[in-house]
């Protein structure tokens, strides 16, 4: 039984802990102040229409800045431009949104919901211009997020933009690995903050396995997930409702709740006795995912694969991963409960052309040739740290190590609103964090110097 007045509070913290580098909504239009534009930001505002860009729009900005908001192509931007701007920028990608999500974005890009913690402030300050673009959906969406990330860039090269640097965070670490790899001289250096560097079907075999371990260790429990239990299904359909606006985010909060809640309960029974069958099946749970067993960790990877499978199977032609002839095996599990939990699970294939595209959009090859700063949490609830190191293994068999310099910092947890329960974040970045990052790759761009080891910590 789901404990009285838990749920609601729950899912609403729990949703944006999970959706850290999801797509900040636009603002409304009366939430839009006025601007008054000098000469010099006005012929760019007349030039970016002349190029094509519609809907546009001029909000202030720090120090004599204004923000120039409107689409490209129908697809929405804005880009933050400081006083004087003599033509360096930043593009950001922002990471996975639950599927069914608006894929509007801030029409602020300094706003505090954009980047990483107050990064793209920081960048404005340092006289880049700073913006992002919204993808043509939510879920999956690298293959969108490249193009259109692109097509800003090459908008601002043609209002004036002599260099261009990228960064993401999450799935939008990804959609930079992708840009640089795919688009070699389009930018001139990257940040990918606890990105997916490796690949998506790395870190959905660890999803699915995750999932598929859940369903098979709390059948018939009180912990069991809801909905649809088949790894090649989401537990629950994504779209809205009708009659519910698409804006609203109560209907996917409160799926996302739905999946968390019996997670919730399974951890708060582990943690009331240690040496019980919740403990037990906690840790086995996380040993064959390969996450830490504690609830954050467990819960975050569990609602991004099953509400998002549908999305990406359709997204990707198919489903990328499979486990037919795999013998599971876990330190947290006797012989006999592995050989009794090998005859359960589910076995499901892969398709040849869902890989491709996963490969596609995008797997690291490791070959790119501008300066590449990643950094990520030693300890990450959805984006293993083992994504970052199988981004190391890759550019140095690519013989490729002077582009890439790597920076670890502990894993971070938050309060989870039940009494004494704390999680790992994802992207659990400090705003000192995120400032020394974007330092360093500043730094390495435009003076040509290696940053120093200890330039993140």
């Amino acid at each position: 039984m789901m404990r009285k007045g838990m749920g609601l509070s729950f899912a609403m913290r729990l949703a944006p802990a999970l959706l850290a580098f999801s797509a900040p909504m636009a603002l409304h239009a009366e939430e839009t102040p006025a601007v008054t534009l000098t000469s010099a930001q006005s012929a760019l505002v007349a030039k970016a229409a002349k190029l094509g860009a519609t809907d546009l729009k001029t909000l202030p900005a720090p120090d004599g800045g204004f923000v120039l908001a409107g689409k490209l192509a129908g697809d929405q931007f804005s880009v933050a431009f400081p006083v004087g701007w003599k033509g360096s920028a930043l593009l950001f990608a922002h990471g996975y949104s639950a599927p069914g999500s608006p894929v509007a974005v801030a029409e602020d890009p300094l706003s505090p919901g954009v980047g990483t913690n107050g990064m793209m402030l920081k960048v404005y300050q340092d006289g880049y211009a700073a913006g992002h673009s919204a993808y043509d959906k939510a879920g999956m969406g690298v293959e969108t997020a490249t193009e259109n990330t692109l097509r800003l860039r090459d908008f601002l090269t043609r209002l004036g933009a002599k260099r261009v640097l990228v960064a993401g965070g999450s799935m939008g670490g990804n959609i930079v690995m992708s840009l640089i790899e795919q688009h070699p001289k389009a930018f001139a250096g990257a940040i990918s903050a606890c990105g997916v560097t490796d690949g998506w079907e790395s870190l959905f075999a660890q999803l699915i396995d995750m999932r598929a371990a859940y369903n098979v260790l709390t059948e018939g429990t009180p912990y069991a997930l809801p909905g649809e239990h088949d790894l090649l299904k989401s537990a629950f359909p994504m779209d809205t409702p009708a009659g519910e606006a698409a804006s609203s985010d109560a209907f996917r909060n409160g799926r996302i709740v739905q999946i968390a809640m019996p997670v919730l309960m399974l951890a708060q029974a582990a943690a009331a006795n240690p040496d019980g069958r919740e403990a037990h099946i906690l840790k086995q749970v996380a040993s064959i995912g390969g996450f830490e067993p504690e609830v954050a960790s467990i819960a975050f990877p569990l609602v991004t694969v099953t509400l998002g499978m549908d999305d990406l199977d359709a997204t990707l032609g198919g489903n990328i991963y499979g486990n037919v002839g795999k013998v599971y095996a876990s330190p947290e599990m006797t012989a006999e409960e592995a050989a009794a939990f090998n005859a359960r699970v589910q076995r499901i294939s892969a398709d040849p052309a869902a890989v491709a595209n996963a490969r596609r959009w995008h797997q690291a090859t490791g070959r790119f040739d501008v300066p590449l700063v990643t950094i990520h949490n030693r300890i990450d609830s959805l984006v293993p740290y083992a994504q970052s190191e199988a981004l190391g293994r890759i550019v140095a068999a690519a013989g490729n190590e002077k582009r890439l310099v790597q920076y670890t910092v502990p894993g971070t947890k938050a309060a989870l609103p039940v009494g004494g329960v704390e999680g790992y974040t994802h992207c659990g970045f400090s705003p000192e964090q995120m400032t020394a990052t974007w330092e360093a790759l500043k730094g390495w761009v435009e003076t040509g110097k290696r940053p120093a080891a200890d330039a993140v910590r």
